[in-house]
């Protein structure tokens, strides 16, 4: 784990049950004052035992307390950590970029896992700044915070992304330089939304978009479909009668073009590859007539993503 200079290690075979009472007291206190959120730091590096016992007597006192295993270790135990009663998991989201990793990360969280461990995609923490948004500039906080917010029902980023903050503390680190963990950080919000330089807008609207649509606040419902650009990722998530689908270039120095083939039946039209629907843009009201394949071409610097609702018949598409 890492060392930090001002947290004491607890010794936790010393006196179990008097250091279970103490922790257990000061989290109710701070539940007395109203938080409902524990971010639990490192988890992985304290006895399992200790916390399902924890867990679960705030859940039968509290069931509305959630706990966050904020815990980048070996897959076992952040999987162990879910199941014993962590209420959200981090991912190896953060380090995954490329469209076969997505592809394969996401489908394990939304497999037989997703019964007991409910991923929360971090763009960033504050530990953690990733080489793909220290070199990606403006556009690869833009296709991060797409990914994040579509591919899970709950995702987040640490204060300042909004701002593309992307200086490490020195070449090959992923430490924040002038990291606020140690030192006040004051941010200039009202220049950035004055000069146009905030990313606030598209979080806005992501997030106005997964409350206003089912289908993004779900996990199990998440498919993706073929496309013949690897820096290009396909996916849609449907619920019921809502369904969204999103195409997302992944290199965020690039226009990328390529064809996207779509699984009709995912997204609940008929199967005739030469019936033309209507999709809507949600990022920009662009409306495009499409069918099963078709030509995208999204330049990051301007367009970095298509998140795109489906009209059939002239009607949204009704799925079931």
């Amino acid at each position: 784990p890492k060392k930090y200079q001002d947290i004491y290690p607890l010794n936790f075979d010393n006196d179990p049950d008097g250091l279970y009472t103490e922790i257990h007291r000061i989290i109710k206190h701070w539940i007395g004052h109203g938080i409902r959120i524990f971010r639990v730091d490192n988890p992985h590096t304290k006895p399992v035992p200790f916390w399902e016992r924890l867990l679960a007597d705030i859940n039968t006192t509290d069931p509305d307390v959630l706990f966050l295993a904020e815990a980048f270790t070996r897959p076992a135990m952040m999987h162990t950590l879910a199941k014993i009663g962590f209420h959200q998991s981090y991912t190896y989201f953060t380090w995954r970029n490329s469209a076969d990793e997505l592809r394969t990360h996401f489908t394990e969280l939304t497999g037989p896992a997703a019964a007991y461990m409910r991923p929360n995609t971090f763009t960033n923490t504050p530990d953690i700044l990733n080489q793909y948004l220290q070199h990606g500039g403006r556009p690869a906080f833009a296709i991060r915070a797409i990914l994040a917010a579509l591919l899970s029902p709950t995702w987040g980023i640490y204060s300042g992304y909004e701002l593309c903050e992307n200086t490490p503390v020195r070449p090959g680190s992923e430490e924040y330089r002038d990291s606020e963990k140690y030192q006040y950080r004051p941010r200039d919000w009202e220049t950035a939304e004055r000069t146009g330089t905030t990313l606030a807008p598209l979080i806005t609207r992501l997030n106005t978009l997964r409350n206003t649509h089912p289908a993004l606040q779900q996990l199990r419902n998440l498919h993706f479909h073929p496309i013949d650009q690897p820096q290009l990722l396909a996916f849609s998530k449907r619920h019921a009668d809502d369904t969204v689908l999103a195409v997302v270039n992944l290199n965020p120095h690039h226009t990328q073009e390529a064809t996207l083939h779509l699984d009709l039946a995912a997204l609940g039209l008929p199967d005739d590859p030469d019936r033309p629907f209507t999709v809507t843009d949600q990022l920009d009201g662009t409306t495009y007539t499409w069918r099963r394949s078709n030509y995208v071409r999204l330049d990051p610097h301007t367009q970095p993503a298509h998140i795109l609702t489906i009209q059939a018949d002239g009607e949204r598409v009704r799925a079931g």
